[in-house]
C-alpha cells in the first residue's frame, strides 16, 4: 500500500528525471560554447573526414613529456662551436636544436625532425615569427595527403603548436607541436618540431634575422640547401600565401 510519503517521493523523482531530459533537448544542448553538440551530428561527413582524424595528433603536452627520454629533455650543455652566440644550429641526426650561449655552452632541445626523404641542410635565417600560427598546407602537401585541411586556425589543437619560427627563403619553420612523443623521431615534413614549452622559451630568445644552421642527415653526401619546391619562379598570390604557411 502506498502511503503519502512514498507517493510524494516518487512524484520528486520523476519530475527530477523529466527535467534532466529536457535540459539536454532544450536550447542548451545546441547553444553549448564548446561545440559538444556537433560531435553527434557528422552525418554524411564523417566518412570524409576520418582519414583526416585518425591523422591529427591527438596528444597535448599535459601529462605526455614525462614520457620523452630525459636526453630530449631541455638542458645547458657544453658545446664548443665557432658559431656566434645566439645562433640557432639544428643537428638533424641526433635530433636536437642548439641555441648558442656563448663560452663554450648552448641550451639544447630535443625536436623533430624531417622523414626519410623530407630533410634538408642549409645556413638561412629567420624571417617572421608568430605565435599560435594558423596553417594553410601548400599545394605539394595536399596533393600526397587530400585528406589534410585547406586551413587550420591556431590553437591547441593545430599542429604547429604554440610558436612558430619561419626561415627564410623555404616553405619550413621551427616549430611547437601537439604530438609530443614525435620528439626525437623522423616524421615531418621538413619542418623542426619541439615540445611547446620549449619552443615558447626559444621564441622568446630569438630575433628575425637569427642564423639557423641546419645539419644534413647524412654529412658524407655534402650539403643540400633547402628549395621552396611547392612555390613556382613566378609567385602568384595563392602561392605567397602557400610559401607563409608552408608544410609542418
Amino acid at each position: 500500500m502506498l502511503t503519502t510519503g512514498k507517493i510524494r517521493g516518487m512524484t520528486l523523482t520523476v519530475a527530477a528525471t523529466l527535467a534532466t531530459v529536457a535540459f539536454f533537448q532544450t536550447g542548451h544542448a545546441s547553444a553549448d560554447p564548446l561545440g559538444f553538440a556537433s560531435l553527434f551530428n557528422f552525418g554524411r561527413s564523417e566518412a570524409v573526414f576520418a582519414p583526416a582524424m585518425r591523422q591529427l595528433p591527438k596528444e597535448t603536452d599535459d601529462g605526455l613529456t614525462s614520457d620523452i627520454p630525459a636526453r630530449l629533455h631541455r638542458n645547458i650543455v657544453e658545446y664548443p662551436t665557432r658559431e656566434a652566440q645566439g645562433t640557432i644550429v639544428i643537428d638533424t641526426p641526433s635530433t636536437y636544436l642548439y641555441y648558442v650561449l656563448g663560452g663554450g655552452k648552448a641550451i639544447r632541445y630535443g625536436i623533430g625532425v624531417g622523414r626519410e626523404g623530407f630533410t634538408w641542410s642549409g645556413v638561412k635565417a629567420i624571417e617572421r615569427k608568430a605565435e599560435w600560427p594558423d596553417w594553410i598546407p601548400p599545394t605539394e602537401m595536399l596533393q600526397r595527403q587530400p585528406y589534410l585541411p585547406r586551413f587550420m586556425a591556431g590553437g591547441p589543437g593545430n599542429p604547429l603548436g604554440a610558436r612558430a619560427m619561419y626561415i627564410g627563403g623555404t616553405v619550413y619553420r621551427i616549430h611547437g607541436t601537439n604530438a609530443p612523443t614525435t620528439i626525437g623521431k623522423q616524421v615531418s615534413s621538413g619542418c623542426i618540431r619541439m615540445l611547446n614549452e620549449d619552443v615558447i622559451d626559444l621564441y622568446a630568445r630569438v630575433n628575425v634575422g637569427t642564423k639557423v644552421v641546419v645539419m644534413p642527415m647524412h654529412p658524407g653526401r655534402g650539403p643540400s640547401v633547402a628549395q621552396d619546391q611547392s612555390v613556382p619562379a613566378t609567385r602568384s598570390a595563392a602561392a605567397n600565401v602557400a610559401r607563409a604557411h608552408g608544410v609542418y
